[in-house]
């Protein structure tokens, strides 16, 4: 009975599968785009019957051989349509041109929620320091301190805002921005994510309150403009990267406890990719905050350069993640 039941089976929609299977051997060989018009509209049609023959077929237990052929045609036709191989440089355009931007978009609240946590950690810093000094190395910790400190002069200040570059000042800073509290603080706020959330945004509220403990150090001594300058040349695109790391963090947090009707397993299947995105982004901006720091800020010592390029960072990082990768592909 159950031979009969999977011949009879097999006869009334192995055309159909045949038909597939020559279209994905096709498509294997010449790449998809040899085929036609009307392949390609009948190529989806064709794979979502076969995922339905296979969905009947593991229903009503047939035949183990049937079941393996299926799902082999299943899983082919799958990765034709929606994993077609990329070369390294397509794959990279790929990513900074749509993958990138569409998964910061996608998770926009939790974007929104990390910012939210860094900004009010910057507030509260500030007007902390600014009422009270001494609120500094409370906040700062010394081997962050940089030199800096209640006791410091606004000639002390000056002196540091405008070093001059050293030969070698670039790899250094690139190799400091690296092993940072910054760098730092991204890692730790993307993997306690799973946590929760909690620490990812108690790290942030941190990491923002350093940030307005030093603005309102120098805005004291009247260098408010000066160490905005030198802070965000580099820390439009740093401090992004860290909102970045946590918003990922706080979407891995709720996609492990909070699946909603899915399993753990296929909410993180179907999230995953967009988490592991905004996490590859972030790392990207790091290190295109530390060319800024180890190149930009050591050339140009004054504080009109350098708030043009950190203004020119932000309208940048904005444009970018508000409108690439909206066009459909063709």
């Amino acid at each position: 009975m159950l031979a009969l039941k999977s011949s009879e089976f097999r006869k009334e929609r192995e055309a159909s599968w045949k038909e597939l299977d020559q279209l994905l051997e096709l498509a294997r060989q010449q790449g998809i785009a040899s085929l036609s018009t009307a392949d390609l509209r009948h190529l989806p049609l064709l794979y979502r019957a076969a995922l339905s023959s296979l969905s009947v077929a593991r229903a009503i237990a047939l035949d183990r051989a049937l079941l393996a052929y299926l799902e082999d045609l299943c899983l082919h036709a799958f990765l034709t349509i929606y994993a077609r191989p990329l070369a390294v440089g397509a794959a990279i355009r790929e990513f900074l041109a749509r993958s990138w931007p569409r998964a910061v978009r996608f998770m926009r609240a939790h974007v929104f929620l990390a910012l939210s946590a860094l900004l009010l950690g910057a507030i509260s810093g500030y007007l902390l320091v600014y009422a009270d000094e001494g609120w500094y190395s409370v906040i700062i910790p010394a081997g962050l301190a940089g030199g800096r400190g209640p006791a410091s002069t606004r000639e002390e200040l000056l002196a540091i805002l405008f070093t001059k570059a050293q030969p070698g000042a670039f790899l250094l800073a690139f190799a400091n921005i690296l092993f940072s509290n910054n760098t730092l603080v991204s890692l730790l706020a993307f993997g306690l994510g799973i946590l929760g959330g909690i620490p990812t945004l108690l790290l942030t509220f941190g990491n923002g309150l350093m940030v307005g403990a030093i603005l309102a150090l120098h805005a004291h001594r009247g260098l408010g403009l000066e160490i905005t300058g030198w802070l965000m040349i580099h820390g439009v695109t740093e401090l992004g990267a860290i909102v970045l790391f946590a918003a990922a963090g706080l979407k891995l947090g709720e996609v492990v406890l909070f699946p909603g009707q899915r399993s753990r397993a296929d909410a993180l299947a179907a999230d995953g990719m967009a988490i592991g995105d905004v996490a590859v982004g972030g790392v990207l901006m790091l290190l295109v905050a530390a060319v800024l720091e180890g190149v930009f800020r050591q050339t140009i010592a004054n504080t009109d350069g350098r708030l043009a390029v950190a203004f020119a960072t932000l309208v940048f990082w904005t444009v970018y993640f508000t409108l690439a990768g909206r066009r459909k592909q063709p």
